[in-house]
């Protein structure tokens, strides 16, 4: 059987740069991804906003990986004509007790080298977005939108171009690390099994990747941490937004509370909010709808009754739980395991669509260190 270089699972946003990165080195890569489309499930369910990297804890992943990523992804995406938009986030106090939140936020964003926030008073907050109510707020120029599909087929156009080939309707059935590689044996939608030798195993899976690593035959299970899942939905409203930049209150426990967002035709949609669940499920319940308006009225308090409509619903692979605090991206290389050559992403939530490129630089450094 021949042998390739790299097997990639999940063709997310974050699988796609890691197959693009690899490429480009010079790997032979395939991508396998269980679904029939590429970022088909957390990558298509979010946001999409190019984060600045201003709430995660100083000198973690996270933290380092959004930093850099967000610089490589507006370079990525002005070279690439990908649609995206520079349109700043207005981080909003809605009463002054908030006021020392909205600094702490600043001096943690300094300590991870975002050096570009403003604080601005109420008058020159509501100055700016003229339906704002607030206390105060913090300016974040570098925030922005992106086309997140527009994005993923730039990114597989890249890989295919590199020579990455994709098997869509394909499953990680099991594997098994060998002398000189991993044996990844996989099935297709129709029940048909094949085997695939490789150098180097990538397991993007996202929501699966933990289901994915407890499929390897050799892997020790005691360095697959747990998940908990976090739906996050969203609602939208009709027309155009009357804010023209992103809308973040103080952070809540589990994210980052129930934030105004822009796709880039100008329309709003507010969300994600934290719903922690069992099992997976994109249902939204209209019925949420009554927490959205008590929270979305603390900023603009001239949402209309019946403005907001169900819209979608994403969810987090989260590694850390209700009342626990936020736990950091989790990439294991073979430093780390000692399982060979592979690596396993785990907890590749928010921003890990902004540290997209970074992560897949930082796969390869992992799997190939100079």
């Amino acid at each position: 059987m021949q042998t390739i270089d790299c097997v990639v699972a999940g063709a997310g946003v974050v699988g796609l740069a890691i197959a693009r990165a690899l490429a480009l080195s010079g790997r032979e890569v395939v991508v396998i991804e269980q679904t029939d489309a590429i970022g088909t499930v957390t990558s298509s369910r979010n946001s999409e906003v190019i984060h600045a990297g201003l709430y995660y804890a100083p000198g973690s992943l996270k933290a380092r990986l959004c930093v850099e990523g967000r610089r490589l992804l507006y370079a990525y995406c002005a070279e690439h004509n990908v649609a995206h938009s520079r349109t700043g986030k207005l981080i909003v106090a809605s009463e002054g007790g908030q006021i020392d939140g909205l600094r702490a936020i600043e001096a943690n964003a300094q300590r991870c080298g975002v050096d570009d926030l403003q604080f601005l008073t109420q008058s020159e907050a509501e100055s700016l977005e003229s339906a704002l109510t607030c206390a105060g707020a913090l300016l974040s120029p570098s925030t922005g939108i992106v086309d997140s599909h527009a994005l993923m087929l730039s990114l597989r156009g890249d890989a295919e171009a590199a020579g990455v080939s994709f098997a869509f309707l394909t499953a990680v059935a099991g594997a098994t690390i060998e002398a000189d590689g991993i044996r990844i044996d996989t099935r297709d939608a129709n029940g048909e099994a094949f085997a695939l030798e490789a150098r180097a195993f990538v397991n993007a899976a996202g929501l699966d990747a933990q289901a994915v690593a407890g499929r390897i035959d050799g892997f020790p299970g005691d360095l697959i941490p747990r998940q908990w899942l976090a739906r996050g939905n969203y609602f939208a409203i009709s027309g155009r937004s009357p804010f023209s930049r992103l809308i973040y209150p103080v952070p809540v426990e589990g994210g980052l509370g129930v934030h105004l967002t822009l796709d880039l035709s100008g329309s709003a949609r507010f969300g994600p909010d934290v719903e922690w669940i069992d099992h997976v499920d994109y249902t939204v319940d209209p019925g949420r709808s009554a927490v959205f308006y008590e929270a979305i009225r603390r900023y603009w308090t001239d949402l209309a009754d019946g403005a907001l409509q169900p819209a979608y619903a994403g969810i987090r692979p989260k590694l850390s739980g209700p009342g626990q605090p936020a736990a950091d991206f989790v990439i294991q290389g073979p430093a780390d395991h000692g399982a060979g050559q592979i690596v396993n992403l785990f907890g590749i939530e928010s921003p890990g669509l902004t540290a997209s490129l970074a992560i897949a630089d930082h796969v390869c450094e992992l799997l190939y260190p100079e």
